[in-house]
């Protein structure tokens, strides 16, 4: 009789899993629950290193096969297996007497190759516990426990965690369907199930039931996502139990049998199940939109959503900016959000007075202009904007010059997430690029626009993006009052697929009519919410105020009007 370290099944001093950790021959130890690695397990517990004595041949000759010679089926008492699931898989128990008691009980689970037993587990039972195991043989070279059992296929294919489980989980199944085993734990689940794929394949259907720990439920994600789409169903262990085997010893086989057949068809994140879509359906929440300052636009548009990326693109001069303000200014009134703006080609006091040029209906931004005004009505007007029910909820970027993109798209979240902005105006997306020294610009613009993107998906907010034109080839440029449309932007494809809604400015700045001069034209180029594009209206600038007003066309009926419809949250 020869006296050595057994391997055993230990709590692990990491993830604190009761029995996750193996320990090697050498004192050595890894967990299949953390995968953390202990090269001297012991000295990290502080534990003593125990000396057992093993009825079978030496340890250490890991790839001898031992088949015990004095082996017998007899029911497995203590898991509350059958004599019947024993002989069905093979297992033999060798029992060890100590006078007419019989003081060990050790189980020998056979795994197979090609019909051939190319490898042992055997699992030492002492004091109501058989936590302890090592193998014997190659058991890499083998399929799945019991796989031998079931070769020709069929509609139910049951993968559990443990050889107890397997044979719980057949017996509670009524010997009907086929049951196996990975061999290696949750850890090597996938590379196990990868080894015989073509048995596992041969099913119908495949129920991953694997314990219900975190370990576990990871694990037959995993290996739910190498197996034809379709065929995995992940059945959980009901709260309360750890697995097969521990619902068996708690007489739980109605549970069992019922969380069993209600397994779902794994479904890889980002595929649903519309069926089962019906009450997220119904009871999802609506974005939040508020119309915009013009109806011409409402009536294309149905407003200005959270959670939608809306581009303002047009010539150079044609009044991207002073749209860009009525918006600003729009949101500060009509909302109770808080609103953050990035104007990367001016310092914000020209942001500030901008803004405060729309309450006032004067071009305060020109000193000539408020010098017109009072102390006490400018301060009136930045009070109205900016403090009472409006303090702390209008952020603006003070960093005029700013030439780092990681420091820009900080600022960026931080509006967002630090000041809780629900709407963000950026000007313009060039200067954006401008702050990218390395690639061409149309490379740098499909990082930029991903991000926003990204942000915009991440977050919920409503970003409105200010865009240029590039040049256009022949004797009429932007300022003649071309028509705009998506080909014209400048830079990359990005811009436009990127963004759910795209909005065109067309002025003939060359017109000799003053009116026509100084009238813009709204075009939607893209809708992705309405899918309604063209002309939307007309904006007349004035010169004395430096207000935009809209143009109602002739057939434009009041009863029409989309500023009187109902939008979410601000109706």
């Amino acid at each position: 009789m020869d006296t050595e370290f057994v391997e055993l099944h230990k709590p692990c001093p990491v993830c604190n899993s009761s029995d996750a950790c193996s320990i090697n021959e050498d004192g050595s130890a890894k967990c299949f629950s953390c995968d953390e690695f202990f090269p001297d397990y012991y000295r990290t517990t502080g534990e003593v290193k125990p000396m057992t004595t093993a009825t079978v041949t030496n340890i250490k000759r890991k790839n001898v096969l031992e088949v015990p010679k004095n082996g017998i089926f007899t029911r497995i008492e203590h898991r509350n297996i059958s004599l019947r699931a024993v002989k069905k898989y093979g297992v033999k128990v060798v029992q060890h007497f100590k006078g007419d008691q019989v003081e060990v009980g050790d189980q020998i689970f056979p795994y197979y190759a090609d019909n051939q037993l190319v490898a042992t587990k055997i699992k030492y039972t002492k004091d109501g516990t058989d936590k302890n195991f090592r193998t014997t043989g190659f058991l890499n070279e083998s399929g799945l426990f019991g796989e031998q059992l079931f070769k020709s296929g069929g509609k139910y294919l049951t993968i559990v965690e443990g050889e107890y489980d397997a044979l719980a989980a057949y017996e509670m199944l009524g010997s009907k369907w086929a049951v196996v085993s990975i061999k290696t734990g949750a850890q090597g689940a996938v590379r196990d199930v990868k080894d015989s794929l073509e048995f596992v394949e041969s099913f119908d259907n495949v129920v991953i039931c694997f314990d219900r720990d975190k370990a576990g439920q990871k694990a037959a994600k995993k290996v739910a996502r190498i197996l034809t789409p379709g065929k995995a169903k992940i059945m959980r262990i009901p709260n309360g139990f750890k697995d097969a085997n521990d619902m068996l010893m708690a007489g739980a086989k109605n549970a069992f049998n019922q969380t069993w057949w209600e397994s779902k068809t794994y479904t890889p994140s980002g595929v649903i199940n519309v069926s089962e879509h019906k009450l997220k359906f119904l009871t999802r929440e609506k974005k939040k939109s508020v119309p915009y300052p013009y109806a011409g636009l409402n009536r294309k548009l149905y407003g200005l959503r959270e959670g939608e990326l809306v581009t303002l693109t047009g010539g150079t001069g044609l009044g991207k900016s002073s749209v860009t303000r009525e918006l600003e200014h729009w949101l500060i009134k009509e909302t109770d959000d808080n609103v953050g703006i990035i104007s990367l080609e001016e310092d914000p006091n020209r942001t500030i007075s901008g803004i405060l040029s729309i309450e006032a209906n004067a071009r305060l931004y020109i000193d000539q202009e408020l010098e017109r005004f009072s102390k006490e009505e400018i301060d009136n007007y930045f009070d109205i904007l900016y403090n009472g029910e409006n303090e702390n909820r209008v952020w603006i970027h003070a960093h005029f010059g700013t030439n780092s993109i990681e420091e820009i798209f900080s600022k960026l979240r931080y509006m967002i997430v630090g000041c809780d902005c629900k709407w963000i105006v950026i000007d313009h997306l060039h200067m954006l690029v401008s702050a990218i020294t390395e690639g061409d610009e149309r490379r740098a613009i499909d990082r930029i626009m991903t991000k926003l993107r990204s942000i915009v998906e991440e977050t919920g907010a409503g970003l409105i993006l200010v865009s240029h034109l590039r040049r256009v080839v022949g004797n009429k440029g932007h300022e003649d009052g071309i028509q705009v449309n998506l080909s014209h932007l400048r830079g990359s494809q990005s811009i436009a697929q990127l963004s759910d809604c795209v909005l065109g400015l067309e002025r003939n700045q060359q017109a000799d009519d003053p009116e026509e001069a100084n009238t813009t034209v709204l075009r939607v180029l893209k809708s992705r919410y309405t899918g309604d594009v063209g002309f939307a209206t007309k904006l007349l600038y004035d010169r004395e105020t430096g207000r935009l007003s809209e143009v109602q066309p002739e057939d434009y009926e009041d009863d029409n009007n989309r500023n009187d419809l109902e939008f979410n949250e601000y109706a």
